[in-house]
């Protein structure tokens, strides 16, 4: 994993994820193209800091106060980038407030020149990063289904998944859970008034997310609030959970789904490492067997143009502890060299993503 992790093209996927970052690309052709394909992916207009003063606010304490909507990178009292439709879902888009979505981001922390362990939480481009990659391409697909909150938290820098110092890297991640932590004891107490949860994550998030289910939900009553987890881009290990059970098909509720997106045909990597069974949901069938779902049943990906669904951009099997899946059909996608779609583990299955949701939240009231 490690070895991996440091290689040029999982830290060309890292930057650009973050495309804010002001770095120029290095002068290597191959990891030029890599960029140039990934862009693909996302593609988001660069914020006016000086002319938006949702980026000039400052704690006094450098600690998050989540009273304060400055601390919310997504809530439904305030517009924000996940808030955000596609153009060709706005005709009918009816949004449901009986429910709440919790939504955990990645990371977005990833200047290598950085030395810090962790996100100062009034870093106003980390920030910037964050609302306008995670939420408006990935905390989107759910803005249908119910009012997002998403915190603001001191996320860990991304070094804190490969690094050998563990002491530092444990803390880090120890902050950054505690402000989730903070956020989500605050909006139990001042926002959720007994409606059901999603709980939604993605790579660090999910980290996180499944932290906090262990804490708050599993043998717990708010377990019976829970209408499903989406834990993505990390793995869960089967026996992580002894009481919130993998879901078994797409309306299942009370459960778990996630999935890790890599092309069809890889097995070598940091997964070949692993010495544990994960969990893999596939996203075009719901379920966690190793059935083929073809593409065709992909209804709708959101890649660079973030107001275009791509239906059957990928397909979709479970292979081990992965997901394969074929490479994504876009213009100029014989220039992508990286196997590993791991930015775009939500954005490849966007539509499908978000009418599952739905139905399980149908299914939810229905019980």
């Amino acid at each position: 994993m490690n070895s991996f992790l440091m290689s040029p093209v999982y830290t060309g996927l890292f930057i650009y994820q973050q495309p804010m970052i002001r770095k120029p690309v290095p002068a290597n052709i191959l990891f030029a193209l890599l960029i140039l394909a990934s862009a693909t992916f996302f593609s988001c207009s660069k914020p006016n800091y000086a002319a938006n003063p949702a980026y000039k606010f400052k704690s006094e304490s450098g600690l998050p106060n989540y009273s304060d909507l400055h601390y919310w990178a997504a809530h439904p009292w305030k517009w924000d980038p996940s808030d955000s439709v596609p153009e060709p879902l706005r005709k009918n888009y009816i949004k449901d407030s009986s429910v709440d979505i919790f939504f955990l981001y990645p990371t977005s922390f990833t200047d290598k020149d950085d030395q810090r362990w962790n996100a100062g939480i009034d870093d106003s481009l980390i920030n910037a990063k964050t609302d306008y990659a995670s939420l408006l391409y990935q905390a989107s697909v759910f803005n249908a289904a119910g009012r997002i909150f998403s915190p603001r938290y001191r996320q860990a820098h991304y070094r804190a998944f490969f690094t050998s110092n563990k002491a530092a890297a444990d803390s880090a991640f120890d902050i950054a859970y505690n402000d989730i932590r903070m956020a989500f004891l605050y909006y139990l107490q001042h926002f959720n008034g007994g409606r059901p949860i999603v709980i939604a994550a993605h790579s660090q998030g999910t980290v996180h997310a499944a932290r906090l289910l262990k804490e708050f939900f599993e043998g717990k009553p708010l377990a019976n609030k829970l209408v499903c987890a989406y834990l993505v881009g990390m793995p869960t290990p089967e026996h992580y959970f002894t009481k919130i059970p993998a879901c078994k098909d797409s309306l299942s509720t009370g459960c778990f789904v996630g999935w890790r997106s890599f092309e069809k045909g890889f097995t070598g990597g940091y997964p070949a490492a692993e010495q544990f069974k994960s969990i893999v949901t596939n996203p075009l069938l719901w379920t966690t067997n190793s059935d083929y779902a073809p593409a065709k049943l992909n209804k709708g990906g959101v890649l660079r143009n973030f107001n275009k669904l791509s239906p059957a951009v990928v397909d979709a099997q479970v292979h081990g502890n992965i997901l394969w899946t074929s490479k994504p059909k876009f213009f100029g996608n014989f220039l992508l060299r990286t196997k590993n779609y791991h930015i775009a583990d939500i954005n490849f299955f966007y539509l499908n993503i978000r009418q599952n949701v739905a139905a399980r939240i149908g299914m939810f009231w229905k019980q």
